[in-house]
């Protein structure tokens, strides 16, 4: 039932190839832009633990009263939600690279109401709620523009970097990819190498403008209440816990690159030894 199902998705799909161009491009854009919410929603934490770091040493930030209802929400309220939603899909990204088996909102290939799918519509309509509310207000009380001057060292920041990316990747393939693909095909269909490439570029350019300045409160304010003796709160520790467990993912990506390299490499040279063994 399911297979047949899917055969007469694909079929649809394939009907009338113009047509079928314009929804691609629609659903590479929408995907792309859906699968930014996840690095967005670092960048929202970074600023709001920056505020409170300000907060609990200065008496006189903010300089004026904000009148903003969405500052006074994510700022003097702990971002439990926001924080829930991303420990959870740390560790599912950081298990599926680990084992390369858990992918607990990826729905079926059924285009009829799933489960799993309605379940990946909450879980995306969550993230963007707070995303948008929180980066608006955030934006309005002008935290956009506070700086740290202390920052990681390059190698903590680069591996960052990929376990962020790895993070993304899950989070665009197992919940933001299967609502687009059914809201605009009505089924699944499988992930294209331009869909990677428009990814991945976007995700470089919005880390080079914002987030390799921005993302490092996430675990600078929690070490510097530390050293100066300020009780540390519980969001400061979600935020360092969800920054290292967003490394550990990028070194799990790096060992298994490496790997792969190595393992290339051997097979190649084994190769190359069969041949000249042949040859004499």
């Amino acid at each position: 039932m399911g297979s047949n199902s899917e055969t007469n998705c694909q079929q649809n799909v394939k009907k009338n190839w113009g047509w079928t161009a314009a929804r691609d491009a629609f659903q590479i854009l929408t995907t792309t832009l859906l699968s930014l919410l996840l690095p967005l929603s670092f960048l929202l934490l970074a600023r709001l633990s920056t505020a409170r770091y300000l907060l609990s040493v200065s008496d006189n930030y903010p300089a004026t009263k904000p009148i903003s209802l969405l500052w006074t929400l994510f700022l003097y309220t702990k971002p439990t939600i926001l924080h829930l939603l991303l420990s959870l899909l740390s560790v599912a990204a950081l298990t599926h690279g680990l084992t390369g088996k858990v992918a607990f909102l990826r729905p079926s290939v059924e285009p009829v109401a799933r489960p799993g799918l309605h379940a990946a519509w909450v879980f995306l309509c969550a993230v963007q709620v707070c995303v948008g509310l929180g980066i608006e207000g955030s934006i309005a009380a002008g935290i956009d523009s506070l700086r740290f001057d202390e920052k990681r060292n390059i190698l903590c920041r680069v591996i960052f970097f990929f376990g962020l990316h790895e993070t993304m990747l899950f989070w665009s393939r197992n919940v933001v990819k299967p609502v687009v693909d059914d809201t605009v095909f009505g089924c699944s269909r499988e992930e294209k190498w331009i869909e990677k490439v428009v990814m991945t570029v976007t995700f470089a350019g919005l880390w080079w403008w914002r987030l390799r300045d921005e993302v490092d409160p996430l675990v600078v304010v929690a070490e510097i209440k530390r050293e100066l003796m300020i009780s540390v709160g519980m969001a400061d520790f979600m935020d360092w816990w969800l920054y290292y467990l967003t490394v550990t993912t990028g070194v799990v990506r790096v060992v298994k690159g490496l790997v792969w390299i190595v393992t290339v490499l051997v097979c190649r040279r084994v190769q190359v030894s069969i041949a000249n063994d042949e040859k004499v």
